[in-house]
């Protein structure tokens, strides 16, 4: 669209303004006076008038002297990769650039040049933008120069020398030593866990070591807290609050009745883990009074109110977005909202007035909801017990803290349970039977003990009543079409289910074929390989055949739960999606003006996209930090021999879980015996071409603990013993042929009928022609 010129005098400040961003292409000072008829002393009035927006913040200035809009970006910039959308293209994001308000989404349009690189993390290069949409701000860029990637980010132990030092990386996929002169050790001391990052190499010196700069001293490795913390930084989790946001969780203040509902009255109970700091769940329970619902349930289950402090676009708000979720390591929580709210005004604490975001539910005696209202309000915590608490109080032997709310608290509540259990078994969601396992740890820090995680009743009631309010909140949002952030999990794709199919075929298992995929189709599976050799394998591989779940403003179902809408409603204190919820209902039920915001609203997808990846992040972080503590737990059992159990199997080797600690181990394929080794892929196996024998994915095999590398995690195992191999197989010799059936040496191949090596060659020819042959 061009702009018309217009005569008549000095236009006003919002005149130029709209100018500016409406005007296509780059606008100057001479665009400006051409199209608004100005001359000789107004050129002077504009040129002072264009200084102040500038310093006022509403305009800016390109290198090459355009004008634009303060929130628009510059025609050229320097791009760096962000990540992939859910459709796989490649989104960027402008570099050192401070983003104030919505955030523009960048794609980058694939570059005409096939010799041009992909971008991928770390990469930069100097883009042409292009502003394709203004609300929200969409652009696409194309590359007109790739420039030097970003230095590679190093985590590892210094290890001092005489001329500086060497790191030694703790991922597991870094292999390499880097060389660290002196002036680059950042006064690191031998042992210091550090930050660091690679240096390149000049063409003249493309050979010798890798070399690198320490940026950042993270502590003694030795320390226990270096392994949460080896993840945290590795995973990039924000685990420092800026200080403006310390502030503005300090200055919330408790809140008082006001319009909420009284709840207090009420003899609410968090149950949480004996260890738990921060509680934002309460449950109750009663017979249904109403004649018209025999033996039904009234029950509510009230939420930490976390949306009445963390308010759209506030200090608070930007970072528990960025944050998305809580990450939980061993030793240390990195929560997403700081302590002063995490641990005090949000959490339900017994004796202490709480807002809160409740929800009344009834239920018939089948545990089918027939209704259910949500309130604001402010309750008062009766108690806060564990889980083995509950479970004691319920089998007939309750303590000193349970003795008193037995009765009349937690026994409504297990019949209100039982119920909804009603309901469960009829809805059939997916039962996998995968252990748990909890790292318990001394007052130092170290790894005391490693044990499965015990389940009771007492986990199942909270997590009935949890689901059970998580479906009202999808349900109250969609009857008042406020858009929700669902949680979604999508049924398993076609290619997986063949798999599977194929696999369990060969267990004379069937999985029915062009039906309607439901989870009770792999819970009859799971139910027919029950307390056999092969449950913990099936478990394993339907596990693996469920896609993963995320957040999305497109509600497509829970697979797993058997539901057909579902939100996360009950944990705002530890993530993001649930605050968005809650917002969501604020808003249905004009319950306050701190609700879901149109700009929000807008903005759900990119939301869902985000949270969805912060939580895979936190889940990968979570995973590596449990591994570092099981291989320190195990390495003083080096040379020790232990039962395990495969859990993986492919071409390169077996994936061993070590029981009953859980740590993982690689064997390597070429580590396993004497044999050629095949994969059987339908059937997770691996196949000795040569004399039969199988490892299959769940089977039990005895290893030894050859290696523990605290640092990365990492195990490595060999075999025992070689199972049903004969002797003299068992010797690192390659022999053509199946042994026959006396057990003895190898029968000869059709072309060699002498049952030992070919005439007329030697050992080392035979063995050459054995493997030009393979």
């Amino acid at each position: 669209m061009s702009q018309k010129p217009r005569t008549g005098g000095m236009p006003s400040e919002q005149e130029l303004l709209d100018f500016i961003r409406d005007f296509p292409g780059k606008v100057t000072k001479r665009d400006i006076a051409r199209a608004f008829g100005l001359r000789g002393a107004d050129k002077i009035t504009l040129k002072k008038m264009l200084r102040d927006l500038m310093d006022a913040g509403k305009i800016a200035k390109d290198p090459s002297k355009a004008l634009r809009s303060a929130d628009q970006l510059p025609n050229v910039a320097v791009v760096e990769f962000d990540r992939l959308d859910h459709q796989g293209d490649v989104l960027l994001k402008i570099v050192d650039r401070t983003e104030d308000g919505k955030k523009p989404t960048i794609y980058l349009v694939p570059p005409k040049r096939k010799t041009m690189k992909a971008m991928g993390p770390g990469d930069r290069a100097l883009a042409r933008l292009a502003l394709i949409k203004k609300d929200p701000p969409l652009y696409s860029a194309d590359i007109i120069k790739m420039l030097q990637s970003a230095p590679d980010t190093i985590l590892g132990v210094f290890r001092k020398g005489s001329e500086g030092g060497r790191i030694h990386p703790v991922s597991k996929k870094d292999r390499n030593e880097y060389v660290v002169a002196v002036s680059d050790t950042h006064n690191a001391n031998d042992g210091d866990l550090v930050s660091a990052e690679a240096i390149k190499r000049s063409r003249r010196r493309s050979l010798g070591p890798k070399m690198a700069r320490v940026t950042e001293i993270l502590g003694d490795v030795q320390s226990a807290r270096a392994i949460s913390m080896i993840a945290i930084k590795t995973h990039d989790i924000p685990f420092e609050f800026p200080e403006h946001v310390i502030k503005a969780a300090q200055k919330a203040q408790p809140v008082t009745l006001g319009d909420r509902t009284d709840l207090r009255d009420i003899p609410l109970i968090t149950i949480d883990p004996a260890d738990a700091r921060d509680h934002d769940d309460a449950i109750w329970a009663e017979a249904d009074t109403d004649p018209k619902n025999p033996d039904g349930w009234h029950v509510i289950v009230a939420i930490a109110d976390v949306a009445h402090y963390v308010r759209p676009g506030s200090p608070l708000d930007k970072e528990a977005k960025n944050r998305g979720n809580s990450c939980y390591f061993p030793d240390r929580v990195v929560p997403m909202l700081p302590e002063d709210l995490s641990a005090d005004l949000c959490s339900l604490m017994p004796g202490a007035d709480r807002a809160c975001m409740a929800v009344h539910m009834w239920f018939d005696a089948n545990g089918n909801k027939t209704r259910h209202k949500f309130v604001r309000g402010l309750m008062r915590s009766h108690a806060n017990i564990s889980y083995q608490e509950t479970q004691r109080a319920l089998d007939g032997d309750p303590d000193e803290k349970t003795r008193d709310i037995t009765e009349n608290i937690l026994k409504p509540l297990h019949g209100a349970f039982k119920s909804l259990m009603k309901a469960h078994s009829k809805r059939q969601p997916l039962d996998l039977d995968i252990p748990e396992r909890k790292i318990e740890l001394d007052e130092h820090g170290n790894v005391k003990a490693i044990t499965l995680r015990e389940r009771f009743d007492a986990h199942r009631i909270v997590e009935e009543f949890m689901i059970a309010a998580n479906v009202a909140a999808a349900e109250e949002l969609e009857k008042h079409k406020v858009p929700a952030m669902y949680r979604v999990h999508e049924e398993p794709s076609l290619e997986k289910l063949e798999s599977l199919r194929e696999f369990l075929g060969t267990l004379d298992l069937s999985l029915t074929r062009g039906a309607v995929m439901k989870p009770v189709l792999f819970n009859g599976i799971l139910n027919k390989v029950k307390d056999t050799t092969f449950e913990h394998m099936v478990n394993e591989v339907v596990l693996r055949t469920q896609t993963q779940a995320y957040y999305s403003p497109e509600n497509m179902g829970h697979f797993g739960l058997a539901l057909p809408r579902y939100a996360h409603f009950t944990s705002p204190i530890r993530r993001y999606a649930d605050l968005i919820v809650h917002r969501g209902l604020i808003k249905a039920l004009g319950l306050g003006d701190d609700g879901l915001t149109h700009e929000e609203i807008t903005e759900l997808e990119k939301i869902g996209e985000h949270i969805s990846d912060t939580e895979r992040r936190a889940m990968a972080a979570e995973r590596e930090s449990t591994d570092r503590y099981l291989a320190s737990y195990l390495s003083e059992h080096v040379g020790d021999q232990f039962v395990g159990r495969i859990t993986g199997v492919t071409r390169f080797g077996l994936f061993v879980t070590i029981e009953p600690s859980g740590g993982d181990g690689l064997i390597p394929i070429s580590a396993i015996g004497p044999d050629y080794y095949e994969l059987d892929e339908a059937r997770h196996t691996i196949v000795g071409r040569d004399y039969g024998q199988e490892f299959t994915l769940g089977d039990k095999v005895d290893v030894r603990l050859m290696e523990a590398n605290e640092y990365t995690g990492g195990l490595r195992l060999e075999l025992a013993d070689q199972g049903d191999l004969p002797d003299f197989v068992k010797k690192p010799i390659r022999r053509r042929g199946r042994p026959d059936k006396s057990g003895g040496r190898p029968a000869g191949s059709a072309k060699n009928k002498t049952g030992g090596k070919r005439p007329g060659t030697n050992a080392k020819q035979d063995k050459k022609i054995r493997k030009k042959k393979r």
